[in-house]
């Protein structure tokens, strides 16, 4: 029989892959394990209890705010505020970030989506919560805004939580991508799915396809060519289920540009800084179609970006045709639907 290792025993046991860590940064970790466990719990017994439904408020996306991401969101900000691993928090939720006090001097700031796909509780399906984490690049005292515009390569760890059949936590410090599945008979993470790799090609690909007429030639294309393939189509409405089931599966995870969301919809840096860097670590590839999302600039705490991930050979691909030069005939359709 394997031994049990426990997301807190494989944290301290990789606190060694950096040798000047002080064991903020495991900290931060153990505290966002616990948080997702209080998540986990609560969205257990969502149809027993009233944090079903929307809250009657918007987020600072302008999106309905749904009473189980204002419960998260509270959630992480609280585990967060008194571990004080940390010297400040940027969430999807709120407007800007929150200084905390009492932790000034920490090394690091936390952001995060508290509940992605939120909206998906009340029909049962998968959901789940991002977080990065960045080493702070101003001074000691309160946090400062460039703390959290850093770009996606400057991040020190990354991962998610989906909540679904089991609960599983997924995250990378740079040193591969490793799982753990919640034993709520223990109330532990355990460490199910050591050094995630995605495979190079898949057959499963993931794109809001009732949009298809909003997106451009060049998706539409690629959309007609994993058709064509008999490509499987997978589409859960929750970015850490659909993008779990990429990593684990293989295939392409994509949420373009449409004309009515020009920049994208997925927020860069609570979303997909994040899961690109998981990607990569696993082996996989993100882009925005013509850069690396890693390496996009970060302007705003709450920008938007294209994005397609997944195995390499089919990310490849939608680049190719994405960048590609327009022939006549291209031209042509493109001046017709202006």
């Amino acid at each position: 029989m394997n031994k049990l290792i426990t997301l807190d025993e494989f944290i301290l046991q990789r606190q060694k892959d950096f040798p000047f860590a002080t064991g903020e940064l495991s900290g931060l970790l153990r505290d966002i394990g616990l948080a997702s466990k209080i998540i986990s719990r609560e969205v257990n017994k969502a149809g027993l209890v009233n944090i079903i439904g929307q809250a009657g408020t918007e987020n600072a996306s302008g999106e309905s705010v749904q009473k189980l991401d204002v419960m998260a969101d509270q959630l992480l900000i609280s585990c967060l505020q008194n571990s004080g691993e940390c010297c400040g928090i940027a969430s999807e939720e709120n407007d800007t970030y929150v200084p905390i006090k009492n932790s000034s001097n920490a090394k690091y700031v936390v952001m995060f989506d508290p509940l992605d796909g939120s909206s998906n509780i009340d029909v049962n399906v998968s959901i789940g919560t991002i977080f990065a984490i960045y080493r702070r690049i101003s001074d000691d005292g309160d946090c400062q805004l460039n703390d959290f515009l850093q770009d996606g390569v400057e991040q020190v760890a990354a991962g998610y939580v989906v909540y679904g059949s089991s609960t599983m936590l997924v995250y990378t410090t740079g040193k591969g991508v490793n799982g753990f599945t919640l034993d709520s008979s223990i109330g532990e993470f355990c460490l199910s799915h050591a050094n995630m790799k995605v495979p190079q090609n898949g057959n499963i690909y993931s794109i809001n396809q009732g949009h298809y007429n909003k997106f451009s030639p060049e998706i539409q294309q690629f959309v007609d060519e994993c058709m064509d393939k008999q490509l499987g189509f997978r589409y859960v409405g929750s970015m850490v289920a659909d993008v779990h089931r990429t990593l684990i599966k293989g295939g392409v995870f994509m949420y373009p540009a449409t004309k009515s969301s020009p920049d994208g919809k997925l927020r860069l840096l609570y979303e997909c800084n994040p899961l690109a860097f998981i990607m990569e670590q696993a082996g996989g590839k993100a882009s925005n179609g013509s850069h690396r999302i890693l390496e996009i600039d970060a302007t705003r705490l709450h920008q938007r970006t294209p994005i397609f991930m997944g195995s390499p050979n089919l990310v490849n691909r939608v680049e190719e045709l994405l960048q590609k030069e327009p022939s006549n005939a291209d031209a042509n359709n493109v001046s017709a639907m202006a």
